[in-house]
């Protein structure tokens, strides 16, 4: 660690504000396809299957820039500030530029590969930047700083919830706007703190040390079971809120009740993070996938039977269990691990996670072009079942 050259009292006070609101700007660009795609499947006459695509496309982008930006150690060589500025103007330019492809599939899998690539340049950056500022209290700020992710990536959502007569380009731009700011904030407002983590080297030959530890591939099996359930959810929460209301012939917002349901997450991470002190982590993140699988298990209960009212409540409860429990596990995941790796440990289990994310959106999208969408989510089921049994003996 860097000899710090000034003390926690030190700390100007809109350093984390400045970087929660700046990573929520910047991650809006992860689900921005996904808040326009009804409409663009409607002009492009793009296939069924290509909300699934879409999504992957950006889970597989952001898997290919963690494993380049920690090869290369970008976040070492240059300042963090610059970094997120830099990824945040390509990201914001990526999703920008589709307002200028060919209505195609292609051209747009192209770009949410890329807005993907370039998320890998933000989020874990923007952890980098709020590690430097913190010797202590920084598991707290984490769990802010997932909350504002958690809130960035449903934010599209809402603009297309309260502009719903706005053309979807309109949308599209917002959120690209939205991302420069939030990375001119972090560039000019948050210069790299005191306590910036040592450099770090990626080392794949050290997968086989690292993993020898039974506490790291138990926290690591958790979260890879939290990873398969959480953005299939995601994914799919306006199919399932589309198919329900169509059911029960009544009006809903869709893309609304998306956002509370994707942002009720942040309330899972930020009121985790405030529990974990007492509870412990690894007993935060087990309450919370044990929550999420039980919503599974009932969910085709909810969805065929529950009125309005109870249904759009057992959702905020879901949409606030499954995304929880991640910066826990990541916490857990951090200390489990040896520490001369664990910037290798986190880039490896990261990198499995959001792979697993992509398998298992594809499955769900199969699914839902034979199965019942009142059924289609018993498919997540091993992944909490699976995490639980993994991450047990952690408790």
């Amino acid at each position: 660690m860097i000899p710090n050259t000034a003390t926690p009292a030190k700390r100007p006070s809109w350093i984390l504000p400045v970087i929660v609101l700046s990573q929520f700007a910047a991650t809006s660009l992860w689900f921005a396809g996904n808040a326009v795609l009804p409409d663009l499947q409607a002009l492009w006459n793009l296939p069924a299957n290509s909300l699934g695509l879409i999504t992957s496309a950006v889970q597989f982008g952001f898997v290919a820039g963690t494993f380049c930006f920690a090869f290369l150690s970008l976040s070492d060589r240059y300042a963090p500030p610059k970094v997120f500025l830099l990824c945040a103007l390509l990201g914001a330019a990526c999703n920008f530029a589709l307002l200028g492809v060919d209505q195609a599939l292609w051209p747009l899998l192209i770009l949410r590969f890329a807005t993907g690539f370039f998320l890998a340049g933000i989020y874990p950056v923007g952890m980098k930047i709020a590690a430097s500022w913190y010797e202590h209290g920084l598991g707290r700020a984490i769990g802010y700083l997932l909350g504002a992710l958690v809130l960035g990536t449903a934010f599209p959502h809402l603009l297309r919830g309260v502009g719903s007569t706005l053309p979807w380009e309109v949308i599209v731009c917002a959120v690209s706007g939205i991302a420069v700011l939030g990375g001119l904030a972090v560039y000019l407002l948050v210069p790299t703190g005191p306590y910036l983590p040592a450099k770090t080297v990626f080392s794949i030959h050290a997968i086989p040390t690292i993993f020898r530890s039974r506490d790291l591939r138990s926290a690591a099996f958790g979260y890879f079971g939290h990873m398969w359930e959480l953005y299939a959810l995601w994914a799919f929460v306006p199919v399932v809120l589309a198919h329900y209301a169509t059911r029960e012939l009544i009006s809903l917002n869709i893309s609304l009740w998306s956002f509370y349901i994707l942002g009720a997450g942040a309330i899972g991470c930020i009121g985790g993070g405030l529990l974990s002190p007492r509870l412990g982590s690894a007993r935060v993140a087990f309450i919370l996938l044990a929550g999420s699988g039980l919503a599974c298990l009932f969910s085709p209960l909810l969805l065929l039977y529950a009125p309005p009212a109870v249904f759009l409540a057992f959702m905020i409860y879901w949409g606030i269990c499954v995304a929880g429990d991640s910066p826990q596990f990541s916490t857990v995941s951090a200390n489990a691990a040896p520490r001369e790796y664990v910037g290798t440990a986190l880039t490896i289990i990261n990198g499995i996670g959001f792979s697993i994310t992509a398998i298992s959106i594809q499955v769900i999208s199969g699914l839902s072009q034979i199965v019942p969408v009142e059924y289609l989510f018993l498919a997540l089921l091993p992944g909490p079942v699976l995490g639980l049994l993994a991450c047990r003996r952690l408790l």
